[in-house]
């Protein structure tokens, strides 16, 4: 897939013609029943004044028959790999502060801890937090593009760190070793023969990045109808306007979604799909932390 030369950084309301076929958003669940809330919101390009559409929104537990998170994420590794001019964004952390790893240590050095760590995510979790304490004198670092798009949480903490865990060795690693897939911000090198390219997402720096709500929008499961955070949902739909269209079925699924997966795929693709156009590859990729660590596309 040929990509375009490199841009100057674009005004933050606009959005450029995107080199991708379709742009994909996912709400990415590290728990047992993955399947049931993982989301994937999948946007094609209009014409006119809204530069996409969306076209499909699925869980993956629709979209593969079954929530058990092996089936589902291996359903959405073969989703990835099949897609062509595709541009992927994944809510879940790729990387890791190299302060956690060593002297010298980058990318390649996390994706071996986790791939080869004998316990669960929890375990995984408390001994990134052992490190921190013992390295930096503090339990919790953020990687820098946390600090910069104000990420909720860093990428170990207690409530993603089933993202990263499952999310890296089931996903993210298998696609780094895939010829025709480049994992950003890691594999520039790889961008010319890409058939599809795949990069870290945040919903909620998205939002902040439109002046959206962050909370106030996700029900927890089994309450009642809160009508509320369903106002809040709505609210957010109508600040995606000029970014994407959203049809009358797909507008009651984000609405009715009360946990707020759904919507949160939706921010992800409309997210990287702004950033594709705002970013400077090149600076990037030469960015002293950004190849060791990762860095959000929101």
């Amino acid at each position: 897939m040929p990509l375009p030369a490199e841009r100057p950084p674009r005004p933050a309301g606009a959005l450029p013609r995107l080199p991708f076929a379709r742009v994909y958003g996912v709400d990415f669940s590290g728990a047992r029943l993955a399947g049931r809330n993982t989301w994937v919101a999948v946007l094609e390009p209009l014409a006119g004044d809204v530069p996409l559409r969306l076209a499909r929104l699925a869980s993956l537990e629709a979209l593969c028959g079954s929530a058990e998170r092996g089936v589902a994420l291996r359903h959405l590794l073969g989703m990835v790999r099949r897609s062509r001019r595709a541009l992927w964004a994944l809510d879940l952390p790729f990387g890791l502060p190299p302060e956690l790893l060593g002297p010298g240590a980058g990318w390649a050095q996390a994706l071996e801890l986790i791939a080869r760590w004998e316990g669960g995510a929890e375990e995984f979790g408390r001994e990134l937090c052992r490190r921190s304490l013992e390295r930096v004198g503090r339990m919790h670092l953020r990687r820098r593009t946390d600090q910069e798009e104000q990420a909720p949480f860093d990428p170990y903490h207690y409530r993603v760190v089933h993202q990263l865990f499952h999310g890296v060795r089931e996903v993210v690693l298998p696609l780094s070793l895939h010829r025709t897939t480049a994992v950003l911000p890691f594999q520039h090198a790889k961008l010319a023969g890409a058939h599809r390219v795949v990069v870290e997402a945040c919903p909620a720096s998205t939002l902040r990045r439109l002046g959206l709500p962050r909370r106030g929008y996700k029900q927890t499961a089994g309450r009642e109808e809160d009508p509320a955070r369903r106002a809040v949902r709505g609210e957010i739909l109508q600040g995606l306007a000029p970014h994407v269209s959203v049809g009358e079925r797909h507008r009651r699924e984000l609405l009715d979604n009360r946990g707020g997966d759904a919507l949160d795929a939706l921010v992800a693709a409309v997210g990287a799909a702004r950033a594709w156009g705002e970013t400077d590859r090149r600076a990037v990729a030469e960015h002293p932390r950004y190849a060791l660590e990762g860095r959000l596309y929101v």
